[in-house]
């Protein structure tokens, strides 16, 4: 028994199939039944003729489908009408939709995902502006996350159309960054919904409308304040037609005045311009008593914020200790006497860094990572030593990978690299990822020792205070001039019980006051 709802769809795809096949013969029942010819693309196919020659003649009792109106159509026959009808509609409504494209050929360009875990970045800077033409795979922009800093290329090659965000912007995973126009003969540079007119050449048409609102987004990252973001808005004025007076380019409220007076928008006086600012502005004055400021955190500080939120819930275990580098220094000099290469400069970090992982050799629990939802312990194969740097976009730690597999020379060029890139504010999502153990230099500060917070999910970090000559006792009771570093290790008492890190710290101590112990270890 067939059920109700196919019995259904099975006279509807009938009368579908008849209103195709006899429409001619409805309009003129004396001419014959039409032919294959009813349904576009057939091809002159013999068996089209039969089945119009079946629908448009009355019903018969016999084998088939009957429909509502005495047409006896068969299964093989049906699926045959459903099949032609669909290509007919294919072809008849096939377009740029089909295309996968927007009919004025403008597509969105989205942020897309730079890596694990982020939910939004920061735009730092675009490299292109609207109206500029734009190949595959070139840089439209350069966005930092809390953990590196991403070129993001462009997918298509077209125009740029509208960019949405301005350097500083907070743009979420998936958000659009821009539009482009990847048809060249499609679509205005400026969409049509905006109501401030804009040119590809960047002259500013300065006779707007009272009631139109600025497209701070158009000015392609002018450098400016919100202060003069919105002054610039009050006059009507598109920041993106006016050069700036101030340091690299940035746009001052003098220079949003004078612009203002020159197109007509205020009248020009004999007034001086910082008066004249003082009249528009009309609440600039003398305070007495700085007012607060509220800084936004972004980038690596976010970062920071969350990372050592989530150290501070983790038990520490702090041991101090004081190490004697009077050999090391000597070591120190000689490499920087003895070196050929005048771009290399030896510093006692490579060094310490040499000498840590032949002690993570010994101690291999100091050098893993702790999972708490499993409750288990990683013990990592790499010594991927990461070293904490301060940089003008906040505190990063990229990491030295496999450091028991490199001389104390790639060390030193590696750690030269990573500097680089940190002040550049350019490390790569693999530079800062995958450390094992982390080094704090303090000391290139100042400051004897530190309380360092672990970089989770490692177990250990090392904080270094400055290298310092003090007076030292030996044996015999006579005093001596010696340099020591006091060194602070914080480990997670979870993983790592004191006597362990006592050890460990105890052989690194042992390696670093006679070097040639662990040189006799290089590979």
């Amino acid at each position: 028994m067939i059920p109700i709802r196919i019995l259904n769809r099975k006279r509807a795809w009938a009368a579908v199939g008849r209103r195709f096949l006899t429409s001619h013969a409805a309009q003129n029942p004396l001419s014959p039944p039409p032919a294959a010819a009813a349904f576009p693309g057939h091809h002159g196919l013999p068996f089209l003729s039969h089945l119009s020659s079946r629908l448009a003649r009355p019903s018969h009792a016999g084998a088939g489908f009957p429909s509502s109106e005495g047409v006896s159509i068969g299964n093989f026959e049906l699926i045959l009408i459903v099949l032609l009808c669909w290509r007919w509609k294919r072809r008849c409504f096939s377009g740029s939709a089909a295309a996968g494209l927007p009919e004025d050929g403008t597509v969105d360009v989205p942020l897309a995902q730079t890596g694990e875990g982020i939910a939004e970045c920061e735009l730092l800077q675009w490299f292109v502006k609207e109206g500029d033409e734009v190949d595959e795979f070139q840089p439209l922009c350069e966005v930092q996350s809390d953990k590196a800093t991403i070129e993001i290329t462009s997918r298509y090659k077209g125009r740029v159309s509208r960019m949405l965000y301005v350097p500083g912007d907070i743009v979420k995973v998936g958000e659009t960054l821009l539009k482009m126009v990847v048809d060249e003969s499609q679509a205005p540079v400026q969409s049509v919904d905006s109501q401030v007119p804009i040119k590809v050449s960047g002259n500013l048409d300065g006779e707007l409308s009272s009631g139109a609102d600025l497209n701070t987004t158009g000015s392609g990252g002018v450098l400016c304040t919100p202060a003069v973001r919105h002054l610039a808005k009050q006059y009507g004025i598109s920041l993106s037609g006016i050069q700036g007076s101030g340091k690299s380019g940035r746009v001052l409220k003098e220079d949003i005045l004078k612009y203002a007076a020159q197109k007509g928008i205020i009248e020009s006086s004999g007034i001086p311009l910082g008066d004249q600012l003082q009249d528009e502005l009309g609440s600039v004055q003398v305070i007495e008593n700085p007012s607060d400021k509220k800084v936004t955190l972004r980038g690596f500080q976010r970062a920071m914020v969350k990372t050592m939120s989530m150290a501070a819930k983790v038990p520490h275990f702090y041991f101090v200790e004081d190490i004697k580098c009077d050999a090391l220094v000597e070591l120190k000099a000689s490499f920087q006497k003895q070196t050929t290469d005048p771009g290399v400069k030896h510093t006692f970090l490579p060094l310490l860094i040499k000498a840590l992982s032949s002690a993570l050799s010994l101690y291999p629990l100091v050098n893993s990572s702790f999972n708490e939802d499993a409750m288990e312990v990683v013990l990592k194969g790499s010594h991927n030593i990461g070293i904490a740097m301060a940089t003008p976009s906040g505190l990063v730690v990229p990491n030295i990978k496999n450091v028991q597999s490199l001389s104390i020379l790639e060390i030193t060029m590696e750690l030269a690299r990573l500097q680089q890139l940190a002040l550049a504010n350019k490390l790569s999502p693999e530079d800062i990822t995958g450390g094992t153990v982390t080094l704090s230099n303090i000391g290139a500060i100042g400051g004897k020792f530190g309380s360092p917070l672990l970089n989770l999910p490692e177990v250990a970090i090392i904080a270094m205070g400055r290298i310092q000559k003090v007076p030292h006792f030996d044996e015999k009771g006579n005093v001596y001039p010696a340099s020591i570093m006091t060194v602070n290790i914080g480990a997670d008492h979870r993983v790592l019980d004191g006597a362990t890190v006592a050890r460990f710290c105890s052989e690194w101590k042992r390696l670093i006051e006679k070097p040639e112990l662990f040189i006799l270890q290089l590979r």
